[in-house]
């Protein structure tokens, strides 16, 4: 995680707990901008997207959780979705949830961050240094694989790192989801069907950190492709599909499509199962 934000220096330090990360709306003179938000024990931070140097994000703001309040927006935004923090220093944020369902997640979660922030006296607020930013940046959204680290420092590539996918897919997922999606790795062959080919391609497929990751055989390195699968919904082929085969399921985000054949009936159903865990 570290090495997708930048504008501070030190986000690990003892006593700091993960909580959730993911995309808000946050309103100011322009209307409703995208942003990323990241949600610790002691902390809340909301950054942007750039790709300068390379793709990442750059810290706006710190907002310690000691004293903080949430309550209900007075929908003048527009939208139904939305809710104001009030922090220390008089700083408020109108904030807005793609959904009802994102909404209480963050709503949760911060409530119960800040009720153990205000009640434990040994929770320090440990303090960033952040470097200056522009609110009203624009944001560019890039590729889903990431290049090199924030910052010009030199590191291996980087493929579909989940603050990416929650930015692209336009969600969020907490520190629970990402231990779920940890204790529920799958790898085997399973046939693999587009919307609208006619034949299925054997691959060996590896399900690790919210992704499917395709290889042409189990002794290879490198994938061929990957697929990030938060957004995506499993199910059971309908008639319309006309998918006349045993053991398939359906992988759906908006208007992308794919299909899968399992083995038997009991690797169906685990890879139904861990995919489910992660969407």
């Amino acid at each position: 995680m570290q090495r997708d934000i930048s504008g501070f220096d030190n986000l690990v330090q003892e006593g700091r707990k993960f909580i959730r990360q993911g995309c808000l709306q946050k309103y100011s003179r322009k209307g409703f901008q995208q942003r990323m938000f990241f949600l610790f024990s002691d902390i809340l931070l909301y950054t942007y997207h750039t790709q300068q140097p390379t793709q990442c994000f750059r810290v706006h703001d710190q907002l310690p959780l000691k004293g903080m309040k949430i309550r209900d927006s007075d929908n003048k935004t527009g939208s139904e979705f939305a809710f104001i923090i009030d922090a220390q220093g008089n700083q408020s944020l109108i904030i807005a949830a793609t959904n009802e369902e994102e909404k209480e997640r963050w709503l949760e979660d911060l409530n119960m961050a800040i009720v153990q922030a205000d009640t434990d006296p040994k929770m320090p607020y440990l303090n960033l240094k952040s470097c200056n930013s522009a609110d009203e940046m624009g944001d560019g959204i890039g590729l889903e694989a990431d290049r090199g680290s924030c910052g010009g420092a030199k590191a291996s590539q980087r493929i579909n790192t989940t603050v990416h996918m929650c930015w692209h897919r336009n969600t969020s997922i907490s520190y629970s989801d990402q231990l779920r999606a940890f204790q529920n790795q799958l790898s085997g062959f399973l046939l693999r069907k587009f919307k609208n080919s006619n034949g299925w391609q054997k691959l060996w497929v590896v399900f690790t950190n919210f992704c499917l990751f395709f290889y042409k055989s189990h002794r290879d390195d490198f994938p061929l492709a990957c697929l990030p699968l938060l957004g995506y919904t499993v199910t059971k082929p309908s008639e319309k599909d006309g998918i006349n085969k045993d053991f398939v399921f359906k992988l759906q985000f908006r208007n992308h499509v794919y299909f899968f054949r399992a083995e038997s009936d009991y690797t169906f159903g685990r890879w139904v199962e861990v995919i489910r865990s992660a969407t």
